[in-house]
């Protein structure tokens, strides 16, 4: 499971740092597209702390950051997920928690972790589409375009 969660969480930070890519590349400002990719960021603070039983992150979930800020989000993240990941063999204990809304649940860590990278692929898509709508050109952060692009059968 490790080695899959090692792939997982750098695919996870490729498709992040594709998409902050574009956006910066045609200075995207639109809210709804920021509030988006904020979302998703913050949603992997949160969840990590709750795993770690750390005190609960100083951003907000719906909160729209500026890109500047998002980038470092999420090199920021993403590295405290790779160290994880790295520092851990098991990831089936069980995590009981309440979710924002003060909801009790409990659920293995593996499959939070599993969650997390879907949520954000789903807001990523999401983000595309927005990009699309509103004439940028949205990234492909498909999992097997990041195999291939790792693989050195196509170039990033």
């Amino acid at each position: 499971m490790k080695e899959f969660f090692e792939k997982w969480y750098a695919y996870n930070t490729w498709a992040n740092t594709r998409v902050l890519k574009a956006l910066q590349a045609q200075s995207v400002t639109d809210e709804k597209i920021l509030s988006l990719m904020s979302h998703v960021l913050v949603a992997q603070f949160l969840w990590l702390h709750r795993i770690s039983g750390w005190p609960k992150p100083d951003y907000e979930l719906w909160q729209t950051y500026p890109l500047e800020k998002l980038v470092s989000m999420s090199e920021e993240v993403s590295a405290k997920w790779m160290n994880f990941v790295a520092g851990r063999d098991a990831f089936d204990a069980v995590l009981k928690y309440s979710n924002y809304t003060g909801l009790p649940f409990e659920n293995k860590v593996e499959q939070i972790m599993i969650h997390l990278v879907n949520h954000a692929s789903y807001h990523r898509g999401q983000i595309a589409l927005l990009m699309r709508e509103k004439g940028f050109e949205p990234v492909n952060t498909d999992y097997i375009t990041y195999d291939r692009v790792i693989s050195g059968q196509l170039k990033d």
